[in-house]
């Protein structure tokens, strides 16, 4: 895909060995992954294997983005970092990790990740984009920069046992992600790995064909996933693939799309706090406050709410916020008779998922004094009481 290609050191013709005796391939192949200049996003499960597959096979100049800094609950699938990575900043480790792994490429770090200011700029200094993310917004805004800026992106997503791996691409005629989901699901409503979990060696499986997609992109070798989307199965090994179509009414790359600008407003993950007063009305009650709204509730109005903590028993042993009282999720409906219908009731999970579902599901059996705590016990940690642990 780049317009040059270099010539090959007697270094790199003997690292890339193995490369050119692949006749699909070659010498040519090598030389356009020399040239080639990809961009992975996310620095985690998806982006790790990707990117070190990416720097191996002798990309040229390889991107990574990410704001992010290394946890401890990383190490379990991020295989780019280790534990004297804690506390950096992943592009930092990351790009670290590259360089020993490859010295003979560029490696270039955005640590401010993609945001909707910086996302069409950044894209154009790149051939391909990896979307090694986790979140809705994220993935709405990759691939509607990707789209605006012509860019093929090599999408993969992991939820527990199963992943995902396409490759969108409309500037060749391909869908793109709008095709295939055309709108994102309601907040909380499909959990991430961190509500639900994942198995590492997954990211592995999906990050690994990703950049596989990416070198056949590179080289124009073998049929690309342009329009089906493969599906992987890795508690019963299997593979199925998924066959769609670009959508005429798509709002990103129809003949006349709707978005023609990336505005932040869009691919907002959070939404703006809400006023909470000390003392609040059933009509007062917003769905939804952040756990400095709810830490200065409790303090306040200690008799009129109650925390209540809907993450599973093994959770609330790793940390848990001091007065919370452990309900686990699946115990909701039978506790319908006991929960206090006079008091304000705060739930909270992991990070906000489970427990907004939950919210949901008291409004509906007739509690009007419910709240869900967003960001959960993760933002609780993260804000207001770094002793906790977090996971």
């Amino acid at each position: 895909m780049a317009a040059a290609s270099p010539s090959l050191s007697p270094a790199e013709l003997t690292r890339y060995s193995r490369h050119l005796l692949l006749s699909e391939i070659g010498l040519a192949g090598q030389q356009q992954l020399a040239a080639a200049r990809v961009l992975v996003i996310g620095a985690g499960g998806l982006g790790s294997p990707a990117a070190l597959y990416l720097a191996a096979a002798g990309v040229g100049t390889l991107g990574i983005a990410d704001f992010d800094r290394v946890e401890a609950h990383n190490l379990q699938r991020q295989l780019l970092h280790d534990d004297a990575s804690l506390g950096q900043l992943k592009v930092a480790s990351a790009a670290a990790r590259l360089r020993q792994t490859n010295p003979l490429i560029r490696v270039v770090e955005h640590a401010e990740g993609i945001t909707a200011a910086n996302a069409l700029n950044i894209f154009a200094a790149y051939d391909i984009i990896v979307d090694g993310t986790d979140t809705f917004p994220t993935r709405y805004l990759n691939n509607d920069a990707a789209t605006l800026a012509g860019r093929p992106l090599v999408y993969g997503s992991i939820y527990k046992f199963e992943g995902q791996v396409t490759v969108f691409d409309p500037k060749h005629g391909a869908p793109c992600y709008r095709c295939l989901f055309p709108e994102p699901p309601s907040a909380g409503m499909v959990p991430n790995c961190g509500e639900a979990g994942v198995i590492g060696a997954l990211c592995g499986v999906i990050g690994s064909l990703q950049a596989l997609e990416a070198i056949k992109l590179i080289t124009g070798i073998g049929e690309t996933l342009r329009g089906r989307l493969l599906i992987y199965d890795a508690l019963n090994q299997k593979f199925s693939d998924l066959k769609f179509s670009r959508s005429p009414t798509c709002r990103s790359c129809a003949p006349s799309p709707a978005i023609t600008a990336l505005n932040h407003a869009n691919y907002s993950s959070t939404c703006p706090p809400a006023s909470t007063p000390t003392s609040m009305s059933p009509a007062a009650v917003p769905l939804e406050l952040s756990v400095a709204e709810t830490q200065r509730l409790l303090a306040a109005a200690p008799a009129e709410t109650w925390l209540i903590d809907v993450r599973e028993p093994h959770e609330c042993a790793i940390c848990c916020i001091a007065g919370a009282q452990p309900i686990p999720m699946r115990q909701i409906p039978e506790q319908l008779t006991v929960l206090p219908r006079d008091k304000h009731l705060l739930i909270h999970c992991h990070h906000g998922g489970r427990s907004l579902r939950v919210t949901e599901y008291l409004r509906s059996q007739g509690f009007t004094r419910v709240s869900n705590v967003e960001g959960g016990i993760d933002a609780w940690a993260q804000q207001l009481d770094p002793t906790l642990a977090r996971y």
